[in-house]
């Protein structure tokens, strides 16, 4: 046995290292620079293979080529590097080209050129914000960036606290995890409950805002049905009035009101709530309020449109997504507290992360902030982009796209087959097509079909959302974060509309049973 392990225990590879070459150390750099040029031809070859925003064809042909091109995942020997130019070209024509102005789906924008080589430099060096030793220039930058963050909030940057998340969905989470901490003192138990009457706690938010609302609250073991939705306006905001007498009955019947989240920006209509009216009303029911403003957040970088996020400074935590606008690649989502104690039900002591002598000494972490451990060093693209660019950079591009869409709003109107669902308030564009048989089954069919038709043509990928979910529901979305698009590029893509809904009525009346399913 002793000798099995002494064998065990003695090196079985040369003493300098002789495998696949490593992205840092001295040579790393050279390896690097000569394997991009690779994937930077591969890229141009696989988008001019493409031809468009999406590639064409049905979904099963896209998943023969991946696999053909795939081949084994796994294979005893290796095939060495000489698969990565193959395979990136693969991977880049069955990609969506988020830069191509027909791609207006989706709230994910096309990153900066800039914020896309900052990330290759945080990549290469596997920057990792869990501890100092890590990643120290990293764990500054960060505290850096949120104070500035928090500032242009209105927080107050010496009081404020903030960390880099992966998006949306994780700042929600937070702000719900700690408004749900925060009141755990007074209210022992509550968490639990069950039943009304029994002091069960309640999240109310509109019944358009994120479907992560109540799933987190599912998650922290509030259950869905803690969240209580509330009605809106005709432009699709929380009302205020709903929201009161929301939380009137929810106090009446026992209840514990825990937190109002309100959304600036929201996924289907980019509204925003009225946060002046909101939070005042909150605060009469020792509510806290947290703002999901993953997507109408990037507005503060704008002079002119920054009054739509009027008393944001007012609140409690925040939500932001800059890879939506900030043009940054995902993940570059933050969670912002006006205060930093609310970041306590965190805290956390890891010897091998952040000894408290350590701490004491200025080698400090994030690690009390976050819901993670490793978090990669997306900072790093913020930051460059934040420095580059600065506020009024910024926000020309906001602004640049806000008015595409509030243009392709106004084409919308023009035409007799299409109507507006809601004016814009940023730059996403809600509207559906006509057909000649306007019932609501036929409307759902026509609309879902021509999307679909855009999809497998690949010319055009527009959105699609779902008012009612009861027949005659069905809508289609332009969403523009692409501050590239032009008015020609809206034109173009409105008249896409109104052919592939011409061509689907088409279809449907020479061949009714052979129309997709919705």
């Amino acid at each position: 046995m002793t000798e099995l392990v002494e064998r065990a225990a003695r090196p079985t590879t040369p003493e300098r290292y002789s495998g696949p070459q490593l992205a840092g150390g001295p040579d790393g750099p050279a390896e690097l620079r000569r394997l991009l040029d690779i994937v930077l031809t591969a890229l141009v070859d696989g988008g001019a293979a493409r031809g468009g925003p999406l590639p064409p064809g049905d979904p099963s042909e896209l998943r023969r080529e991946v696999r053909s091109s795939l081949g084994e995942v796994l294979p005893d020997e290796g095939a060495g590097p000489g698969v990565l130019g193959p395979m990136a070209r693969m991977f880049a024509r069955g990609a969506a080209d988020l830069a191509d102005p027909a791609w207006s789906a989706h709230l994910l924008c096309p990153p900066l050129a800039l914020s896309v080589a900052a990330d290759v430099a945080a990549t290469a060096l596997n920057a990792d914000l869990a501890s100092w030793d890590q990643t120290p220039a990293g764990i500054v930058l960060e505290g850096e960036i949120m104070a500035a963050l928090a500032e242009l909030v209105g927080f107050d940057p010496t009081a404020a606290a903030g960390v880099v998340t992966s998006g949306g969905t994780e700042s929600n989470f937070m702000g719900l995890l700690l408004a749900r901490d925060a009141v755990r003192p007074r209210y022992a138990g509550a968490a639990s409950a069950l039943g009304p009457g029994s002091g069960r706690l309640r999240i109310f938010t509109s019944r358009v805002a994120h479907f992560s609302i109540q799933r987190n609250a599912a998650l922290l073991g509030l259950g869905a049905s803690a969240v209580v939705p509330v009605d809106v306006d005709e432009r699709y905001r929380m009302d205020p009035q709903a929201l009161r007498a929301a939380m009137n009955r929810s106090a009446a019947a026992g209840d514990v009101p825990l937190l109002v989240v309100a959304t600036a920006g929201t996924t289907d209509f980019g509204s925003i709530d009225p946060l002046r009216e909101i939070v005042p009303i909150a605060r009469a029911h020792g509510a806290s309020v947290h703002v999901d403003a993953a997507y109408g957040g990037g507005v503060l970088f704008s002079d002119r449109l920054s009054g739509l996020l009027d008393h944001i400074h007012s609140v409690d935590s925040l939500s932001l997504d800059l890879h939506k606008f900030g043009w940054q690649s995902v993940g570059a989502g933050v969670f912002l507290a006006r205060r930093a104690e609310t970041f306590d039900p965190l805290a956390v002591r890891a010897a091998y992360l952040n000894p408290e002598d350590d701490e004491d000494a200025g080698y400090t972490s994030h690690l009390g902030r976050s819901l993670l451990t490793t978090r990669r060093g997306d900072v790093f693209k913020i930051a460059v982009t934040l420095r580059a660019l600065g506020r009024s950079g910024l926000g020309a591009l906001v602004e640049t796209c806000c008015d595409r869409a509030r243009y392709a709003a106004d084409r919308v109107q023009a035409e007799p087959r299409l109507e507006l669902v809601a004016e814009p308030t940023l730059s996403t564009v809600v509207f559906r097509y006509r057909p000649t048989q306007d019932d609501p089954a036929n409307s759902d069919r026509i609309n879902a079909g021509l999307r679909r038709r855009l999809l497998r043509s690949g010319t055009a990928v527009i959105g699609r959302t779902d008012l009612t979910g009861d027949p005659g529901g069905i809508r289609l979305k332009f969403t523009t974060l692409n501050p590239r698009t032009t008015e020609a590029d809206v034109r173009a893509l409105v008249e896409s509309v109104i052919a592939a809904g011409a061509a689907e009525e088409e279809a449907q009346r020479t061949n009714p049973t052979d129309t997709e399913a919705n």
